[in-house]
């Protein structure tokens, strides 16, 4: 299924960004005007002292956030690096055409890497590496410059379908085609309003971000960690206790998360994505307590989903 299909049948849910900019996404040269080649670049960011996933999402006391999420913001770093490896090509060969992108623009990341020896898409959608399987951000640089063409890598998925069968949503309607309005990262993320109340006892614990279809997947097995520094967990995010995140206040959630890739769903799309998973949880008098405290919340988001989880705490 071709992006315009895809974009057809309402897969891409609110994320009006990805049919906004007309072949722009699809034509390099008309994103940025003189370019002849784009360098993919990928970089691994796996955490080695993150407490072990799966151990947190089957701790429905505590909160799973995806672990690229768990450390500075990967915009910023791998932008940096694209952006020193231009500057050194200038002054290599002097001034030419060319633009940074890390997921901040109208490109096709994974299509892109994928014509290259990074690695092949895998049905989950994401890029796959045979060494480092899909635990990677992707960037690239569109250059002005005829560079020679990279061969694409050879596909190793197979029959596999272990990626597809983990999805707590089933938000995979087909091998290598994603329904985001039901994915957990799309709901828990980029949905503004409401999360559907048919999906939220599917969330579980996972309050931003899942990385399911990943830890399923047979090439993400003895990946090697990420050497930077800058992707280790921050204040504790990898094995925190929900009742301890939903206690932050604005002023809380915005000073911790400063300089993270979470900080951009605001204080308000974080109290209800962690409402959703206490709702989740075991019967406590202390998750009720805690969803008491928000009761009152100035946000009728937040409201809501506190109602939902209260009432699902005191039926349990």
């Amino acid at each position: 299924m071709d992006l315009l299909q895809w974009l057809g049948k309402g897969y891409h849910g609110d994320m009006d960004y990805m049919s906004a900019h007309g072949t722009k996404r699809t034509r390099p040269n008309e994103l940025v005007p003189g370019t002849l080649s784009v360098i993919s670049a990928r970089l691994s960011y796996w955490p080695e002292e993150a407490a072990p996933a799966d151990k947190v999402i089957n701790s429905p006391q505590l909160a799973y956030i995806s672990r690229y999420a768990l450390g500075r913001d990967y915009h910023k770093v791998l932008r940096d690096r694209l952006q020193k490896l231009a500057s050194r090509i200038e002054e290599a060969i002097g001034p030419y055409v060319y633009r940074v992108f890390t997921d901040s623009a109208p490109v096709m990341e994974v299509a892109l890497a994928s014509q290259t020896k990074l690695g092949w898409r895998g049905k989950h959608t994401l890029l796959l590496n045979r060494e480092s399987g899909s635990y990677s951000f992707l960037g690239e640089i569109y250059v002005g410059l005829p560079l020679p063409a990279d061969e694409a890598a050879s596909a190793h998925c197979g029959t596999c379908t272990a990626c597809l069968d983990a999805c707590p949503t089933k938000a995979f309607v087909a091998p290598y085609v994603l329904d985001a309005r039901r994915c957990i990262s799309y709901l828990t993320i980029e949905q503004k309003g409401s999360i559907p109340e048919d999906l939220r006892p599917l969330l579980g614990n996972r309050i931003y971000g899942c990385d399911d279809c990943q830890l399923a997947c047979p090439w993400n097995r003895d990946v090697a960690h990420s050497p930077l520094p800058d992707f280790s967990p921050r204040h504790h995010l990898d094995s925190s206790s929900l009742i301890e995140l939903f206690s932050w206040d604005e002023e809380a959630f915005l000073k911790r998360m400063e300089g993270s890739a979470i900080r951009r769903i605001g204080h308000e799309r974080w109290l209800r994505n962690i409402a959703v998973a206490l709702g989740n949880a075991p019967h406590s008098p202390a998750a009720i307590s805690a969803l008491e405290s928000r009761r009152q919340h100035p946000s009728e988001m937040v409201r809501e989903h506190v109602e939902w989880a209260l009432s699902r705490q005191q039926t349990t």
